[in-house]
């Protein structure tokens, strides 16, 4: 008997309540459904309906954390959409029904924990009259506990009264509930059978050998959006997850549980998923007949310009210009001064300046614009504003701690022309960018002179993490913490922070180190307990310097990191017209006390690493390659990739191989994790430079841990260079 004959009734329950839904509600006219461009997750993180996937995909630039309480498991993912087209997970699942680890003495109260990566891919892009199309993959990296792979299509409908999404999918592993053959074995054989994980791995490793193989199953299923209900959906769906084939599901068949999985008496869930606004859903759904399952999920859509607040931060207009113009065209010291005080009104500062003909150069510097460009033009506007007539063009020069990052050379009356109505496609061509080095001018007319030392400071809450340990999912501190710049001259900076703890639940951190290398970062427990009422987490003397056209070199000693001490540097070098940087860094150091002040431990050695860096302008891909030693004396390569958004969030992933064993390296066999850098002013309505930053590995393991300095000369330079301002013009006249 075929699936439609072994499954009539519940085909056909999932039809009629997608058809009766615009009959039940064709003779209302006021309503509206909120939020309905907005997809909702499923319980296994991903966008989908209830258990099952569905091909929805959220905008480019998108990050999202999502929860879920579905006995035996507690999951946590976070999401993130790199592009349009892809979807990533990162899933952390706390097993309830079984053992941390074979030893009963050793787990404690301490229950199974799961870390996973899933994919998506979007294959065809919905159309009037075809159905979006994805392939994704679930646990590809992990353990395989929750292993699945899977085709789905999903179309949307609209009627007069009623909107619903409709999935149908083919499901592999997991989602195979009803033992089809495979029809990929039609192509290979390999596909006959599914392999399971060997059982010595380490975990972390791509089980290729399994994807798509064995036998088959069918899911399917709608979303319908509830007309004047705040955007309320009604999900219902044909469950394909095979619950004998994911986690620990009897106690007999695996050497972890402790009790059997709850046994499904339906394939038919349904739910409720309610919006409370564009960024945060609530769920809740009956599943298996017998099992009820609630969660939230929170998404920041962080890609586009200005995503979340309008800035407010505009050019501010100057004004009685003719009157300031009479008194900068008389006297050159006044010129100067002009510009310095107009300038800093607009939070940027002049270094020095100088008029040769008609041809007015200055130097200056911020710490304000994320965007160069939008600096530039704060710039040419302000200069503009105050300058004699005779002055036809301006030279802008951008320095950054000593060093000079471009050079942009504005034609002032073809700049000028198209402010008002903010035509940067044309008020770009006024414009010539150039790279110099800091010495390229000995003589400026005009260097006010700067006090130095100059002390700047910040104290603010602090949050420390340590997130997906075996001893529980989340422990945190909550902090002040102190952060200072103590400048001695424009390229010689001391960079200090630290914070005094307030409380926190480090003590519960139990488990040591078992790693077989030097104990450079899998001692993150000893160093998070003992650090915990206050502590000196970094303490650097930087020295920047370009010598020439295009290099940039660093010179750093101190407290480098949380766990190092030393000394060091880094030479970089970046044609400015190129898309491209090579770059090499090289360091002493010694290990810290646990303390996190300044004694140390016996630990010595010295790092390295050779850097290529390429950016595709196309996507804004940023693809890194490190080459080099690493901290616990192994050699190999970090490969990294990130995109950066309009917003300026950036968000990557990278992973090492390094010349040691995957027995070496331990659980997770080798190094890799992903990150987001997320621009503070998103939150803002005026501009600002700082971000914050999230990383997160599997695992804290030794293999492959590279030291972590501040102020890495490919980011202290990046906003200045060429492919960057190419692809930020748009704010040119903000």
């Amino acid at each position: 008997m075929g699936f439609l004959g072994k499954h009539y009734f519940s085909v056909k329950l999932i039809f009629l309540t997608s058809i009766s839904f615009p009959l039940l509600f064709a003779s209302s006219y006021d309503y509206i459904f909120k939020h309905y461009n907005v997809s909702s997750y499923s319980n296994y993180s991903t966008l989908g309906l209830i258990q099952n996937p569905n091909a929805r995909f959220h905008p480019a630039g998108t990050v999202g954390f999502t929860f879920s309480d579905m006995d035996p498991y507690y999951r946590g993912s976070i999401m993130a959409y790199p592009f349009e087209w892809f979807e990533a997970a990162y899933q952390y699942t706390d097993v309830n029904n079984a053992l941390y680890s074979l030893s009963e003495a050793f787990s404690g109260k301490q229950t199974y924990k799961d870390k996973g990566f899933d994919v998506k891919f979007r294959v065809f892009k919905e159309n009037e009259f075809f159905p979006q199309v994805a392939i994704g993959l679930r646990d590809i990296a992990g353990s395989g506990t929750f292993s699945a792979e899977y085709v789905v299509a999903s179309k949307m409908f609209f009627t007069k009264n009623l909107i619903y999404d409709i999935s149908l999918g083919m499901g592999w592993g997991g989602l195979s509930n009803q033992d089809f053959s495979n029809p990929l074995t039609k192509i290979s054989d390999r596909f006959e059978e599914r392999t399971e994980p060997d059982s010595d791995t380490q975990g972390g490793e791509f089980g290729t050998g399994r994807f798509f193989s064995g036998d088959v199953g069918i899911f399917g299923g709608a979303e319908i959006f509830l007309p004047n209900f705040r955007g309320l959906r009604f999900k219902i769906e044909y469950d394909g997850t095979d619950y004998f084939q994911e986690g620990f599901p009897t106690a007999e068949s695996s050497r972890f549980a402790f009790e059997d999985v709850r046994k499904s008496q339906s394939r038919i869930n349904y739910g409720l998923v309610f919006p409370v606004n564009r960024h945060l859903q609530l769920r809740a759904s009956f599943v298996k007949g017998n099992t009820l399952s609630i969660g939230f999920s929170l998404s920041g859509f962080f890609g586009p310009k200005e995503p979340l607040v309008k800035k407010r931060d505009k050019f501010k207009e100057i004004q009685n210009q003719e009157i300031i113009k009479e008194i900068t065209s008389s006297d050159d010291l006044l010129f100067y001064r002009g510009a310095l005080t107009e300038l800093r009104k607009q939070g940027l500062f002049l270094q020095k300046a100088h008029i040769e003909n008609d041809t007015f150069e200055v130097v200056y510097a911020q710490g304000k614009f994320r965007d160069n460009s939008r600096a530039i033009g704060r710039v040419a506007r302000t200069l503009d504003a105050i300058s004699p007539d005779y002055i036809k063009t301006f030279k802008i020069i951008d320095d950054n701690a000593g060093m000079f990052l471009n050079e942009a050379t504005v034609r002032r009356d073809e700049f000028t022309k198209y402010a008002d109505e903010n035509i940067f496609s044309l008020g770009k061509r006024a414009i010539e960018l150039n790279s110099l080095k800091a010495s390229e001018r000995e003589y400026y007319e005009y260097q006010p002179e700067g006090e130095y030392p100059a002390h700047f400071y910040k104290i603010a809450p602090v949050i420390r993490s340590q997130i997906g340990g075996p001893d529980g999912f989340y422990f945190g501190e909550v902090s002040i913490g102190y952060t200072s710049e103590i400048k001695f001259s424009k390229n010689i900076a001391l960079i200090t922070s630290g914070q005094i703890g307030l409380g926190s639940n480090f003590d519960s951190l139990k488990l040591k180190s078992d790693s077989v290398l030097p104990h450079v970062r899998s001692d993150i427990v000893l160093y998070l307990k003992e650090s915990q009422d206050y502590n000196i987490r970094r303490m650097q003397l930087n020295i920047f310097n370009n010598p020439f056209r295009d290099f940039y070199t660093k010179f750093s000693a101190g407290i480098l990191e949380d766990m190092f001490s030393g000394v060091g540097g880094e030479i970089l070098y970046r044609p400015f017209n190129k898309n491209f940087a090579i770059g090499m860094d090289a360091w002493a150091v010694q290990q810290r006390d646990y303390n996190m002040l300044f004694d140390l431990q016996d630990y010595k050695t010295t790092t390295g690493h050779l850097n290529f860096y390429f950016q595709e302008p196309k996507s804004n891909i940023l693809f890194t390659v490190r080459g080099g030693r690493f901290l616990a004396k192994d050699s190999g390569f970090t490969f990294d990739a990130s995109r950066r958004f309009p917003s300026g969030l950036r968000m990557g992933a990278f992973f090492s191989l390094t010349d040691i064993s995957r027995a070496e390296f331990g659980e997770g066999s080798f190094d890799k994790g992903f990150y987001f850098h997320i621009p503070m002013e998103i939150f803002s309505n005026i501009y600002s430079k700082g971000s914050a930053s999230f990383g997160l590995k599997p695992l804290t393991r030794d293999g492959a841990a590279a030291l972590a300095p501040a102020f890495n000369l490919f980011g202290v330079t990046y906003e200045g260079q060429s492919i960057f301002l190419d692809s930020s013009w748009s704010a040119l006249y903000d």
